[in-house]
């Protein structure tokens, strides 16, 4: 059947695609090295680098920490987020070597502050990598995660954290109420510029299983009592709202992919949304392309262009220093 022209629209929305240079010129969203966050996990001489559940991630010891921070910098990462692997014999029922001074945490802000001045440092703020059980919390007798005593804990955490040098605090726990009580905590020992980015949605998700071997966490029981339900909307945009009324800068929501309609409705709140693509997302990505299912590039690329598109602004990933070369690649 041959067309006439008046058989077809005045929009033909494939001349938007037609070649390289017009699909870049009507590109929505872009990927930047600087929208990227590293996450970083650190070592002792005790433990091993390799980590099995997440091919191509490693923990590091605090001395490694400097060249792999200065080479993340000069690929246009701007901000890095640690967690530890607290030895075995550190850990306890509450947790109490977060609040040492010279944690892996402390040396490894005190490394960078010094070797990389300009990075950005995070920091994680939860009990579950110094907890003999494992939770994000404070137990009582019946192994229920006390919230309000949890609080006090994660305050002492924080400002041993930025003591250290930290330039960010980022509460993982889920506690009720805890990013004001950290907010009043930071404003009134003087640390006005510190920046309190809230897990304010981290999900009850089974995607966090690497990670968990990654800081040696052995969790006994789960976490429903705390995270979200991974059934909730409402429950979850409470969470974001209430996190930016009582102080934070920031909002992350994790896992990422699986929630990207959660980081859509979270914008217009007053903050910055980030998405926290986890580690099992990350292995995902690594196992299906070591299985030649998938392009791993193609596919670290396309889920982080999904990100941006959703509304987040940062994304911390896994793969922010092999994204980041590969962005390069393609400008260059």
């Amino acid at each position: 059947m041959k067309l006439t022209v008046a058989d077809y629209p005045y929009s033909r929305l494939r001349r938007l695609r037609q070649n390289s240079s017009v699909r870049e010129l009507f590109q929505e969203n872009h990927l930047l090295a600087s929208d990227l966050i590293w996450p970083i996990f650190i070592r002792n001489t005790a433990d091993t680098a390799e980590i099995t559940t997440m091919p191509g991630v490693v923990r590091y010891l605090v001395d490694e920490l400097e060249e792999q921070v200065n080479e993340a910098y000069q690929l246009g990462i701007r901000a890095v987020l640690f967690s530890p692997k607290t030895p075995s014999d550190l850990k306890s029922a509450d947790g109490k070597e977060a609040f040492n001074p010279n944690n892996l945490i402390c040396q490894a802000i005190k490394k960078i502050k010094i070797a990389v001045p300009q990075m950005t440092i995070l920091t994680d703020v939860a009990l579950d990598p110094y907890t003999s059980h494992g939770h994000d919390g404070l137990l009582n007798d019946t192994g229920y995660v006390e919230n309000d005593s949890t609080i006090s804990a994660l305050i002492k955490q924080s400002l041993n954290q930025v003591a250290a040098g930290a330039d960010g605090i980022c509460p993982s726990d889920m506690m009720d109420g805890r990013i004001k009580l950290i907010r009043d905590a930071l404003e009134t020992n003087g640390h006005h510029n510190i920046l309190l980015v809230s897990y304010a949605v981290k999900y009850a998700s089974c995607f966090y299983g690497p990670f968990r071997s990654a800081v040696g966490a052995n969790l006994k029981g789960d976490k429903k009592a705390y995270q979200v339900n991974p059934a909730n909307v409402t429950e979850a945009l409470l969470e974001v709202k209430q996190d930016i009324q009582e102080g934070a800068d920031a909002i992350i929501i994790k896992p990422g992919l699986p929630y990207l309609d959660i980081i859509s409705k979270a914008n217009g709140y007053g903050a910055a949304i980030w998405a926290y693509q986890v580690s099992g997302e990350y292995a995902m990505i690594k196992c299906a392309a070591a299985a030649n299912a998938i392009d791993e590039k193609a596919a670290f690329l396309e889920i982080c262009l999904s990100f941006k598109r959703a509304g987040a602004s940062k994304i911390v990933t896994y793969a922010a220093k092999e994204i980041a070369r590969c962005l390069r690649e393609n400008l260059g």
